[in-house]
């Protein structure tokens, strides 16, 4: 007798009874909890994570359901790696360079000077070596990575006075990412600070800020940075896109069973998707409206960013001295966006750059 008929005419206890599992087992309820390093207010962000959550769900029938908290809820913004290495939670949202106190490796996980643009960025974390140098990096703290989405290229911030040269960043108090960024912009003068999204608008109103980047028009309109102060300069030539990031602690992961973990990555990849269209599409709505407010739209001079490429470059050499690991994935990283900018010289560059000249 074949299984289906021995399950058909012994019924359920029967072939528990002969000891023959039946082919298809049930799924036990999962529950995690999602910490973001982002408040809820920021619908492109954390809504990422929303998004995350609401496709597990979605895909298995409400047996593997995720809880998401933004920042402050369940731990501080800053507090999500700790989480997720001593396994309080099972899964957060942040982005990387937040962490690079612990180390500068973290970076390349978000976005460094003059790094890669958001396809780029996809393209070296799926099918070049990113996502594997990453995750091997994040085995120290109990991680695996996942996209949460990109922000695209972003802003290069607001400021309360002009910067019309290198030497208008001396003694500037700024809220900015940290790692390599931090370093190059100290070097410059810069006073670097750091802090979640909902103490820039304060700080930069009481003047304990002169300048804080955040993201780009969209978020930056949410956070109201336009009403205390007026410059908005571009491009921000230390996030070409900016990846967000979902940390999964690797024993919960490893806990789940196959059709979970499909379900996950699928959730992620409808996340981070979804994140990168949205930006595409509030951003230049939300650029004219800052516009029509009176914000001063200004473009960083090439010799500020020259000045900036050089220090940098300065800054990724020191580290390469002194870690083998920062130095493999900082060459693997630039090997692939040499063949990636060959590549923009003869398609969207060339297309990108005449567009821009027509008149639609």
């Amino acid at each position: 007798m074949d299984r289906r008929s021995l399950i058909k005419n012994a019924g359920i206890a029967g072939v528990l009874a002969t000891g023959i599992a039946p082919a298809v087992h049930a799924q036990a309820a999962v529950r995690w909890r999602l910490a973001s390093s982002f408040p809820k207010s920021l619908d492109t962000l954390f809504g990422s994570a929303e998004m995350f959550a609401k496709t597990v769900t979605a895909l298995s029938g409400g047996k593997f359901e995720v809880s998401v908290h933004g920042a402050g809820e369940l731990m501080p913004a800053f507090g999500v790696v700790d989480g997720i290495q001593n396994g309080t939670i099972e899964m957060a949202q942040t982005a990387s360079y937040y962490f690079t106190g612990k180390d500068p490796i973290f970076a390349f996980g978000c976005a460094v000077p003059f790094g890669l643009t958001a396809r780029q960025m996809d393209a070296w974390m799926a099918y070049g070596n990113g996502r594997k140098l990453m995750d091997a990096f994040y085995a120290n703290y109990n991680i695996k990575s996942r996209s949460s989405g990109n922000t695209g290229t972003q802003m290069g911030g607001w400021y309360r006075k002009e910067i019309k040269s290198v030497a208008d960043l001396k003694g500037l108090k700024m809220r900015m990412g940290g790692g390599v960024f931090g370093e190059t912009m100290a070097r410059l003068g810069v006073v670097s600070q750091s802090m979640p999204a909902g103490d820039v608008y304060q700080a930069l109103e009481k003047g304990t800020l002169d300048a804080a980047e955040w993201v780009g028009p969209y978020d930056d309109e949410k956070l109201g940075l336009n009403k205390v102060a007026p410059y908005y300069y571009y491009p921000g030539w230390w996030e070409g896109g900016a990846e967000l990031d979902f940390y999964i602690n690797t024993k919960a992961w490893a806990a789940l069973s196959a059709e979970n973990k499909a379900i996950v990555e699928a959730a992620t990849d409808v996340a981070a998707r979804d994140m990168m269209a949205k930006y595409d599409v509030y951003n230049p709505a939300a650029l004219k409206r800052l516009v029509a407010a009176k914000t001063q739209l200004k473009s960083f001079s090439k010799e500020l960013m020259d000045v900036g490429f050089k220090t940098a470059m300065e800054v990724f050499a020191e580290h390469e001295a002194k870690s083998p690991e920062f130095k493999k994935i900082h060459q693997d990283m630039r090997a692939f966006q040499r063949d990636q900018l060959l590549w923009d010289r003869f398609s969207e560059g060339r297309f990108n750059s005449y567009m821009a000249t027509v008149k639609l």
